[in-house]
């Protein structure tokens, strides 16, 4: 179990590496689930950091997660992207899946928008839907905050009331109705993966409320909102859960759907960014 303060000084030092190449310090982040990182090659001005540069930053190890730390402007607003995300499944423990939002914290940011492919568990949905995350449910297994709290990011206790801003959210809906996309919102549970889930854990997640199943986010957004950031999540359906269709589950369709609606998803966040606060 790592020390608050050894944490910290890990955080500082990253933070030390990423300000001596930055212009500016980003407002908003961006975290790209699998096979939407594309939204990364519209940020102007980018300044582009591996991941392996950065002290103490993971590495992706996964499919469609490129690797990259970019800083810029999308939609004239200042963010931080990461093209690709950390799992818990991958082997890192939880102060390394949530190093990113860590930083964004350290660096002074307090506005999040967390993008997912996650699996449909409710019937109402499609493969290729865009829908926001309405709240979620912790069935990793494990807590970021476990351990020593890092009192300089945020409290012992934190309230998770309102995990995905509300505000955000309707504002969100709204564009989605502008845009003629269909207006869907859900509850999200995350599990430790890699495995799919079974058609008997698929009945049981429907049955306790979830309408969106997936291997991440949780975390992020536990993180996050200890540290007072103001979260929006978006999750892309990339296939129907098991047992709902009659077909097997690969890792290869949810880079194909992600592929497909790529330009939806772009288009919509460009929008988005732009009237959130």
């Amino acid at each position: 179990m790592i020390s608050e303060e050894t944490f910290v000084a890990k955080l500082h030092e990253a933070k030390a590496c990423v300000i001596e190449k930055l212009l500016e310090i980003p407002e908003l982040g961006i975290i790209l689930g699998s096979g939407l990182g594309k939204l990364a090659h519209l940020v102007q001005d980018s300044i582009v950091i591996p991941y392996r540069e950065i002290p103490h930053f993971p590495v992706s190890t996964v499919q469609g997660h490129s690797g990259n730390l970019i800083f810029g402007k999308l939609s004239g607003r200042k963010v931080m992207v990461l093209q690709g995300r950390f799992h818990y499944y991958e082997g890192y423990g939880m102060h390394e899946v949530t190093f990113p939002v860590r930083l964004m914290q350290t660096l002074g940011m307090k506005s999040l928008v967390v993008t997912n492919a996650a699996g449909g568990i409710n019937p109402a949905f499609q493969a290729g839907d865009l829908v926001l995350i309405q709240d979620h449910i912790n069935l990793v297994g494990v807590n970021p905050l476990r351990g020593a709290n890092i009192s300089a990011l945020g409290p012992r206790f934190p309230d998770m009331s309102d995990t995905y801003y509300e505000g955000w959210r309707q504002r969100a809906l709204g564009l989605m109705e502008k845009m003629k996309l269909p207006i869907l919102q859900g509850v999200y549970a995350g599990v430790s993966g890699p495995s799919y889930e079974t058609p008997a854990e698929i009945r049981y997640l429907r049955a306790i409320g979830a309408d969106l199943v997936g291997m991440s986010t949780v975390p992020e957004v536990i993180a996050a909102n200890h540290g007072g950031m103001k979260v929006l999540g978006i999750s892309c359906v990339t296939n129907m859960a098991a047992g709902i269709l009659a077909k097997k589950l690969s890792h290869a369709e949810v880079i194909e759907t992600t592929e497909r609606v790529g330009e939806t998803f772009v288009n919509f966040v460009r929008e988005l960014i732009q009237i959130l606060d």
